[in-house]
């Protein structure tokens, strides 16, 4: 049939009504900049600092990279510490350039400017005191080449600092300042002998002094509880007793029903704080020491109503006294102190002086029995769940279960890669059905 005039007509209106209305061209009213290669960081500065305070670049204590630090010709030096959100958040910064005319009109466009920044990351950096001590220790660890008679000789402060200088640290500018100078000499004098010869004080390293240092701090340190994380994993993960579930169960009458002990799944060893990767310390353990057995646990009958549900009691088997917790709070401070101012050779070396009871005046013997006794503890509890029942499945402890974790996530990440590689062709030729099919290596083979 003939298409008429009228159709047509009704086919074009149809059309024109079908298309969407056309928007109008909104202009934004604020400019944002583009995206800066260096965007600003925050900072929260002491309001103790003055206005010549710089933030210079020094020797980190730890290995001896350039690290950013606050220099204060008053108030002394300080150490950036990092706070950052988790990764799994994402969270970001509105910083606001100026008080006060916060838009700027510009005169030749109707559009305005806002005079602020946004960063991606919610980094936050807090500037805390530091000790120069830490700065200053690595001019000292290569003095075994300076040796002469297997003494350290006397050296003034500036061959001391010229071992430390470099292009990427601004240690020489720092050290035109009187007062820096004045500070970092009375703190090397802390730890060194001194001498005077002449107008000039010289200088000699003295390991017992930087070992009565750093005991000094740690002991300032573990007077009250240390922060919550190494609290809770450094010192009562690590003192905790295996628990006896003493369990029962119910009967159909009101008879009374002996006490089933049942030893709890031990908790994991003790771990050392890490600041980096590269140094831990661990608490030392053995296993010749008398326990408490399991079966001393009270083994008394109780009565149990017909209508009460089971229970299972957790009965610790030891408690750390209070000097076991001190000394367990004063070594893990100890030990994180040396693994995050200190370098590996210097802190070796004064783990094996902190070991000596004689040179430190500490006597770690009460920790150490009861860290033995924890151990043995531990095993007899292993023992003990292993021949009660084979059925059930070990319970793995939180390093076993993060490094699962991470293997799943690993594969996860993998085939996700994967899957980002593959062109659309291949993926809808895996959901082909092929089953009665021959393969493509079924037609090269010979008749």
């Amino acid at each position: 049939m003939a298409r008429t005039t009228r159709s047509k007509a009704s086919a074009s209106a149809a059309k024109s009504n079908s298309k969407p209305a056309s928007t109008p061209n909104i202009k934004s009213k604020y400019t944002l900049p583009k995206e800066s290669l260096n965007p600003p960081k925050l900072f929260i500065l002491p309001t103790k600092t003055t206005k010549d305070a710089r933030i210079v670049s020094l020797p980190n204590p730890r290995y001896g990279k350039p690290t950013r630090y606050l220099v204060c010709p008053e108030t002394g030096i300080y150490e950036f510490t990092k706070i950052a959100a988790p990764k799994s958040t994402p969270r970001s910064w509105l910083i606001e350039c100026e008080s006060t005319d916060k838009v700027e009109q510009k005169t030749s466009e109707d559009s305005a400017e806002l005079r602020a920044y946004i960063t991606k990351g919610a980094d936050l950096y807090i500037a805390t005191p530091v000790d120069p001590i830490f700065l200053l220790l690595p001019a000292f660890a290569d003095q075994s080449s300076k040796t002469k008679d297997g003494k350290r000789m006397f050296v003034t402060s500036d061959d001391h600092l010229d071992s430390i200088r470099s292009d990427s640290s601004h240690l020489s500018e720092i050290l035109r300042w009187g007062k820096v100078r004045t500070l970092l000499e009375s703190r090397m004098a802390a730890i060194c002998d001194t001498k005077e010869a002449g107008d000039e004080t010289m200088f000699r390293f003295n390991e017992e002094k930087l070992l009565a240092e750093v005991l000094g701090k740690a002991r300032k340190m573990s007077e009250q509880p240390l922060p919550k994380s190494m609290e809770d994993k450094f010192v009562a993960k690590t003192l905790e007793a295996p628990v006896v579930g003493v369990k029962r169960e119910n009967t159909t009458g009101t008879e009374k029903t002996p006490i089933q002990i049942e030893p709890s799944e031990p908790t994991s060893g003790a771990s050392t704080p890490k600041v980096e990767s590269v140094d831990s310390q661990s608490s030392n353990s053995s296993t010749d020491t008398t326990t408490t057995s399991v079966s001393d646990a009270p083994t008394a009958t109780t009565s149990v109503a017909a209508d009460e549900p089971s229970a299972v009691e957790e009965i610790p088997t030891l408690h750390a006294s209070p000097e076991v917790v001190k000394l367990q709070r004063l070594r893990i401070a100890f030990a994180f102190i040396c693994s995050a101012y200190i370098t590996p050779a210097q802190a070796a070396l004064l783990q094996k002086k902190l070991a000596n009871a004689d040179e430190v005046k500490v006597n770690f013997a009460p920790l150490d029995a009861y860290l033995t006794q924890i151990t043995q503890l531990r095993q007899e509890a292993t023992a003990a769940r292993g021949m009660g029942d084979y059925s059930r499945k070990r319970v793995m402890d939180e390093e076993e279960m993060a490094e699962r974790g991470e293997k799943k996530r690993r594969k996860d990440e993998d085939e996700k890669r994967k899957k980002a590689g593959e062109s659309r062709g291949v993926r809808d030729l895996k959901k082909v059905n092929t089953v009665g099919m021959k393969k493509m290596s079924d037609f090269f083979k010979k008749k």
